[in-house]
């Protein structure tokens, strides 16, 4: 029996080589020798398509991309020849592409070795296209269980079809998410049936339901508003310089050339693959890096070339939520006081009694109760921790929110509501989002204006619903296909 983890890096011992700790298990458990161990652990590289194998048995776990991770976790499960592997979250952390090289790998590597594989997730669209069986639990019971093809298509449960339709699917409309809450225990409206008329069980007002155009895709020309945006980025380029020994220079450029609007109330959408540029691109622009050159104009204010003294009046109008909310939450705080931190420092509030006032507020604009004020973060779940990180970012009254894989790490029902309030409190604020993800059905839920990036540099953009229903770029067509959309027959997995 064999394990792969979802965090592969907390996992991988960060002080010895790939092939080391590959070789390491083979010398423990198959009784081999160095040299034979280090050979073998090569042809396990190779057989897990590790591009030049060779020259990663000597790199460590930190000078791997995530998805070269991940495959020395599964050379690593395999090595012993297991009859059963199981795979915790193996994907979570990984692009639509990526993702989809790790499930296929694990595909043909069952094939081929002839085990059985335990696929644990959250995604049901992984679940419905990559398993054969699926079981369904709820609060550590199960709640259903049948092959892949009668769940999809005859769910009885009615978490299950719960579950199904939380998913935003890039494919339908985009109407209001539904959440496990929202379902009512006797009328399970399957999605195509649900009325786009009717309030959704919350009580914030009903979202605009927007159909798919069929329109032909516009241009980056075309697409340009005719009024002012709120932010502007025009040839924005950021170079990391790296030093290889003591002369050579090996420069890392990881945006080249971008240039995006936004719209004040609006959504811009920023999708590519790992490394493609996405999240550096929106940290430059709310001056988290500092860009090499390019400028990054809000309200028509070079950010760029401003000076910190001058830049500091406007960093509470652009604020930033992160992936991974515990992170970036001081542990050693209670909410009250990680609320109450941005407004001491920007001067919000005239007393004591009124920042209270307004942080009890904020707490319940998020949809926490007010006794949530005296915890800590690690007394909370990841849909809550990221609920509070939002509302961080609400105590200064921003104008922009640039939302950097926010909720990737959470499952597909706490990830709805999330995906609600966010869309709630633009409509209430008129906020401005560049929502910058790896999921396409996310984004396309989200997202008017879509961007989509590889190697740094924009492959494409437009309106989001031209953009998905017809795309121009082979690269943006790719991530399409890649997205998991549930059950479907092994035929077209292309194994």
């Amino acid at each position: 029996i064999a394990m792969i983890f979802q965090d592969p890096m907390s996992s991988l011992n960060p002080v010895y080589t790939v092939g080391y700790q590959l070789a390491e298990m083979l010398r423990i458990h198959e009784g081999q020798t160095q040299s034979q161990a280090m050979a073998a652990a090569q042809s396990l590289l190779e057989e897990v398509g590790m591009p030049e194998p060779s020259r990663r048995l000597h790199a460590y776990p930190h000078e791997l991309s995530g998805g070269q991770q991940q495959r020395v976790m599964i050379a690593m499960a395999i090595a012993c020849g297991p009859q059963l592997l199981i795979a915790d979250e193996p994907t979570t952390a990984l692009d639509v592409t990526i993702q989809r090289q790790i499930l296929e790998l694990l595909l043909r590597l069952k094939q081929r070795r002839r085990m059985s594989i335990l696929f644990i997730t959250h995604d049901l669209g992984l679940a419905g296209e990559f398993t054969d069986e699926v079981v369904v639990m709820r609060h550590g019971e199960i709640r259903e269980a049948g092959s892949a093809e009668q769940i999809f298509t005859q769910a009885q449960d009615v978490y299950t079809k719960a579950f199904i339709h939380c998913r935003p699917d890039p494919d339908m409309p985009r109407a209001r998410l539904l959440t496990i809450d929202d379902w009512d225990a006797s009328v399970l409206p399957s999605r195509d049936d649900v009325d786009q008329d009717a309030q959704p069980v919350s009580t914030a007002q009903p979202l605009s339901i927007q159909t798919i155009s069929t329109a032909q895709p516009t241009s980056a020309a075309a697409s340009i508003p005719t009024v002012e945006p709120i932010l502007e980025v025009k040839g924005l380029r950021k170079v990391f310089p790296r030093k290889i020994g003591l002369w050579r220079r090996d420069d890392v450029v990881a945006v080249d050339n971008v240039s995006f609007r936004l719209l004040k109330g609006k959504t811009l959408g920023i999708v590519g693959e790992s490394g493609s540029g996405k999240t550096t691109a929106g940290l430059c622009a709310v001056r988290l890096h500092q860009a090499t050159s390019g400028q990054i104009l809000f309200e028509g204010q070079d950010l760029r070339t401003m000076s910190e003294a001058a830049f500091m009046p406007l960093k509470r109008r652009l604020q930033i939520v992160f992936q991974n909310p515990y992170a970036s939450l001081n542990p050693r705080f209670t909410v009250g006081q990680i609320l109450s931190e941005p407004m001491l420092l920007h001067g919000i509030g005239s007393s004591a009694s009124d920042r209270e006032s307004k942080l009890l507020d904020l707490l319940d604009r998020v949809g926490l109760p007010a006794a949530a004020v005296n915890r800590y973060p690690h007394e909370f779940s990841g849909g809550q921790r990221q609920r509070i990180a939002i509302a961080r970012c609400l105590a200064l009254s921003p104008d922009v929110i640039v939302c950097d894989e926010a909720v990737s790490a959470l499952d597909v029902s706490v990830q709805a509501q999330v995906l609600n309030l966010l869309k709630d409190l633009q409509r209430e604020l008129s906020l401005s989002y560049v929502f910058i993800s790896h999921d396409l059905g996310v984004v396309r839920y989200m997202a008017d204006e879509l961007v989509v990036m590889y190697q740094g540099r924009v492959v494409e953009q437009g309106q989001a619903d031209s953009i998905y229903s017809n795309p121009r770029d082979a690269y943006t067509r790719e991530l399409l296909s890649a997205v998991p959309r549930g059950f479907q027959s092994k035929e077209r997995l292309g194994l």
